[in-house]
């Protein structure tokens, strides 16, 4: 029997070990080899279309475009949840009603906290 959970064990390992170790190599060594490598003065521009670069590239952001955009993703990412959670309502139960409602509550504590910080203003 303990050679049973032994073997699956073993079998886990040697997944995992590939998994790290073949992705690492590919990059490592095979891209390299396979690539072209024919680097020019054009291709080591900003811009390979030919156009000349005009300004400075660093340039400063105002950090509420990232976090607006953040809060997009969040609320992307809720509607992800929502609709597989509406098609198996009925197989879910009472039990999904509650961790759904507990998981928009969050959301909408998230939403109030944002517009009270005057995150969603657009200046």
């Amino acid at each position: 029997m303990n050679e049973i959970y032994t073997n699956n064990y073993v079998i886990v390992a040697i997944f995992l070990i590939l998994g790290v170790l073949l992705p690492v190599a590919t990059v490592s060594f095979v891209g390299p080899l396979l690539r072209p490598k024919k680097p020019t003065r054009e291709k080591q521009t900003t811009y390979e279309s030919g156009n000349i670069p005009v300004g400075d590239s660093w340039v400063r952001f105002n950090v509420k475009y990232y976090i607006f955009a953040l809060m997009f993703v969040i609320f992307d990412v809720e509607t992800l949840f929502l609709y597989p959670w509406a098609v198996a309502y009925k197989e879910l139960g009472l039990f999904a009603l509650v961790e759904m409602v507990i998981f928009i509550s969050l959301l909408v504590v998230g939403l109030i906290y944002a517009w009270r910080k005057k995150v969603l203003e657009w200046n």
